[in-house]
């Protein structure tokens, strides 16, 4: 059994996500935790800088669908109910913070790419959600598919 009561899934829903998925599932498989997944779309408008001046509404919404449709299909595999299927639009580590304190949250799981030199030093999102974190946080190594 497992020390933790609530588990979030953070997920970029990229082919990586099944790493992340694959790994918690073996680290928590006899325990009774409540499993949660959260994506996070970062706004067009942040991509863009608000720079183009068209409304981007339309894209943004078709996204957001796209992305309820594939956090679903993962869903499933680990079933897991809608209610506890979240979707925010924001910084990703500043709405998984807010979401996992709303939602009572002991272990927050996010994917590393083990970056390096200016990249690291930058900042990642999983370091981003490591401190700021008010609960633990598990960090879990991708790797891409050129390293596979």
């Amino acid at each position: 059994m497992s020390a933790y009561q609530h588990i979030m899934i953070g997920l970029d829903l990229s082919e990586e996500s099944q790493q992340i998925i694959d790994r918690v599932k073996a680290l928590f498989a006899d325990s009774t935790a409540k499993l949660s997944l959260c994506h996070v779309l970062e706004p067009i408008s942040y991509t863009y800088g608000g720079d183009v001046p068209i409304d981007l509404t339309g894209i943004q919404n078709e996204i957001e669908a796209q992305a309820e449709r594939r956090l679903a299909e993962v869903c499933v595999e680990l079933g897991i109910e809608p209610a506890n299927q979240h979707i925010v639009v924001g910084q990703p580590a500043h709405e998984m913070h807010k979401l996992a304190k709303q939602l009572s949250v002991d272990l927050l799981a996010v994917g590393s790419h083990g970056r390096h030199g200016l990249a690291l030093i930058f900042g990642s999102t999983s370091n981003s959600v490591l401190h700021g974190a008010n609960c633990d946080v598990l960090a879990i190594r991708v790797k891409e598919p050129d390293e596979e």
